[in-house]
């Protein structure tokens, strides 16, 4: 028989209550289970756990807030992504098709960037993480996220200002062999 992991044990007398916590704000049962495990895998992967229960329940509790505002944010980008889109594509047909263009050019140099612009690009301005979050998450200073940010962009920038046009390979591991 398996030994439950003393996070295990810490978790399961307040995981009824997460998963309540989490159908009140999701308002769906399927939603509400996919952000439970968010927040169990974030759980069990943080390094520092506060040690009396009243501040791990709180500090649980706070884990899955903090999913649940990251997921509410990155829906609400997505829908005005769309609804810009629907509105180009309503107002000029030939928008559309430029916005698609542009899209794409923006995809193939973000694809020549490398692997750490590329990773704080995604977090900071893809995924709408804080300067401070970002740090965190990659275990770097903040100082170095805001300098990591201002060359990717201007390596971007400089990419697509370029008028000649780059072929990106599809396939990336051929890129960084």
């Amino acid at each position: 028989m398996l030994k439950r992991s003393r996070f295990e044990m810490r978790f399961t007398p307040y995981q009824q209550r997460l998963y309540g916590y989490a159908v009140a704000m999701t308002g769906d049962r399927d939603s509400a289970r996919d952000l439970l495990h968010d927040c169990v895998a974030r759980a069990a992967a943080a390094h520092n756990r506060p040690a009396d229960e009243p501040a791990f329940r709180a500090w649980l509790f706070t884990i899955m807030r903090n999913l649940w505002i990251d997921q509410v944010r990155a829906s609400q980008r997505r829908t005005l992504a769309i609804e810009a889109l629907s509105d180009a594509a309503l107002d000029m047909p030939v928008a559309l098709e430029s916005v698609a263009v542009n899209a794409f050019a923006v995809r193939q140099a973000f694809e020549l960037l490398s692997h750490d612009h590329r990773e704080v690009l995604a977090l900071v301005d893809i995924s709408g993480f804080t300067y401070q979050e970002a740090a965190h998450l990659l275990g770097v200073p903040s100082g170095t996220i805001m300098s990591r940010i201002s060359r990717a962009r201007q390596v971007l920038a400089k990419l697509l200002a370029d008028d000649e046009p780059t072929i990106v390979s599809l396939s990336r591991a051929t890129r960084e062999k």
